[in-house]
């Protein structure tokens, strides 16, 4: 196959050049280890500092010379915890936690916006290996590239002689990134971080082939907040995800997020959010607000973004931060169910699943919810420009048993009986949390896509026994990144289905995996799902649970804008 254009794991040698890569803008100078060449921090944008904060990333116009792309990139700002003046300890761990010390400890900053680039050692600019393109997750508050490593997927590609290049993308976060409000969609200065993901991509298809990868063959993949973007790549622009006339990428790969309807930039609750990041920043007498933002130090315009409820606050998943449609700018325009209804989407294969116990972590910190009633003053504090709320969510909630009792496995941590209720309404209240935002979600977007674009959907059940937790979001990072080794039987399951799609867009094909069966729900079949279970075992189950809150769900959609 493509083999002869890779030196399969053959470590460099001592006094061998490292390997170099030459782009238009300078050159690359990578590190090789365990078969992997590695480059690091390679620039796709301008800083996005100065006045070019809370701006459109810029393209590169000039030469950069040599970089040595050998050390870990810097990640953008975090959002770690809320300032608030009016909770001291928390004031106090906030300011810490953004203070120029702690951001260096994690190597946090503005000038962010980079690449890394990992492919088989040996491999060259003829190669043309199929491209994976990895948006990280982190609630759009936070994560970076240097937490995830290529290396093992991409190993398993060179074991599999189905080689693969890894790409992933830096972009800007927290208020950094999804600030939204009236001034900034004036300026078509809204959704940045999916501005700089779709320059990325542009970068993808002007740069990879030089280091092997072929522009025409892209997957993109995501986790959580970054699968939440991953969906928005297809519906921006219309639906048009060309290039200079090309389609950026051919497949899609969606681990726990799609389709979040949301309100506009300028409505009530981003607006809200705007104006108290600009008092926090002493903005809020100056004639131009934008221009004060800008010219403010970067700790106090990050204490300032900060000074909102993060996602480990009692707010949850009701994120202070997010994509928000502007009705102004063709880029992101309608609220993301429009689009996906209509038809106006990327139309490519797919994967996409979640874990069986995705709102365990989001309701953790609601212990005063003690009461049907409690649950459903909460939820309704999530849609507050939506004047029949409450009646929406006491529908909604009536789905999900009150009580999780002793052979009702409608709480999360699933399938437990009333084990891990950490407090009266917890398993009921993460059961509904994780439907919403993720599982059932999932089963909308792919109802909603032609009926003749190839798909594919999981639920993993790995970890049903951890306590409390069960198999809670973002698991899968374990297994898919070979955290626990690359013989782990979870991680070469999945990464095998993996590199197939992103090589043939069809997770089959190979001995010694189950088939997985495409999903549908056509003709009124009951569509199927891989369901990834401990030990590298897996089934097929049908698609059909917690019908009735699906079904209210999926008429209703637009009644649960954040």
């Amino acid at each position: 196959m493509l083999l002869s254009v890779i030196a399969l794991a053959t470590p460099i040698q001592e006094g061998q050049p490292a390997p170099t890569v030459t782009l238009q803008n300078g050159t690359i100078v990578g590190s090789t280890s365990n078969g992997i060449d590695s480059f690091k921090g390679i620039p796709f944008a301008q800083p996005p500092t100065g006045n070019l904060r809370l701006r459109p990333p810029q393209s590169i116009t000039q030469g950069f010379g040599t970089i040595q792309a050998t050390a870990q990139p810097k990640a953008c700002p975090q959002q770690s915890n809320q300032v608030d003046t009016s909770d001291l300890p928390s004031d106090v761990i906030g300011e810490l936690m953004n203070s120029p010390l702690f951001q260096a400890i994690t190597n946090a900053g503005e000038d962010c916006l980079t690449v890394n680039v990992q492919r088989p050692t040996g491999v060259n600019s003829t190669a043309k290996l199929p491209v994976l393109f990895w948006i990280f997750g982190g609630a759009f508050e936070g994560g970076s590239t240097s937490q995830y490593d290529g290396s093992s997927i991409v190993r398993r590609s060179v074991a599999l002689n189905e080689p693969i290049v890894y790409v992933s993308v830096s972009y800007r976060a927290t208020g950094f990134g999804f600030l939204a409000g009236q001034e900034l969609a004036d300026e078509h200065s809204t959704n940045l971080g999916l501005r700089d993901q779709r320059l990325g991509l542009q970068w993808a298809a002007e740069n990879v082939e030089a280091f092997g990868g072929d522009p025409d063959k892209v997957t993109i993949w995501g986790e959580s907040s970054g699968s939440i973007s991953v969906f928005d790549q297809t519906i921006i622009n219309g639906g048009d995800n060309t290039y200079n006339g090309k389609p950026l990428f051919r497949g899609a790969i969606m681990d726990s997020g799609s389709v979040i309807p949301a309100e506009d930039v300028s409505t009530p609750k981003a607006q809200s959010i705007f104006d108290t990041v600009v008092a926090s920043a002493g903005c809020s007498s100056a004639s131009d607000k934008l221009s004060c933002l800008r010219g403010v130090s970067y700790t106090t315009f990050l204490n300032a973004v900060s000074s909102v409820p993060p996602l480990t606050s009692y707010s949850s998943l009701d994120l202070s931060y997010l994509p928000r449609p502007d009705p102004g700018d063709d880029f992101f325009s309608q609220s993301p169910e429009i689009p996906l209804e209509s038809g106006q989407i990327a139309k490519l294969p797919i994967i996409i699943g979640d874990q069986e116990d995705e709102g365990t972590l989001f309701a953790l910190n609601q212990a005063n919810i003690t009461t049907n009633d409690d649950v459903i003053t909460y939820l309704t504090t999530y849609f507050p420009t939506n004047p029949n709320a409450r009646s929406d969510v006491t529908t909604l909630v009536s789905n999900y048993p009150n009580q999780p009792l002793l052979g009702q496995p409608a709480g999360s941590p699933f399938n437990t009986s009333s084990a891990n209720n950490l407090y009266p309404q917890f398993k009921r209240l993460a059961a509904i949390l994780g439907d919403v935002v993720f599982t059932l979600s999932r089963r909308i977007y792919l109802h909603n896509l032609p009926s003749t674009l190839p798909r594919w959907s999981y639920l993993s059940s790995y970890l049903h026994t951890l306590p409390i937790l069960g198999t809670f979001h973002g698991s899968d990072i374990i297994y898919a990144y070979g955290l626990l080794g690359d013989e782990d039987p979870i991680t070469e399951l999945v990464q095998t289905y993996y590199v197939r799609f992103v090589n043939s867009l069809d997770p089959n094909g190979g001995n010694g995996t189950a088939t997985w069966p495409a999903w549908s729900d056509a003709d009124g079949q009951t569509p199927q799902l891989l369901n990834f279970l401990a030990e590298g075992k897996t089934e097929i189950i049908e698609d059909n649970f917690r019908e009735g809150a699906y079904e209210y769900l999926v008429g209703n959609e637009s009644q649960f804008r954040v």
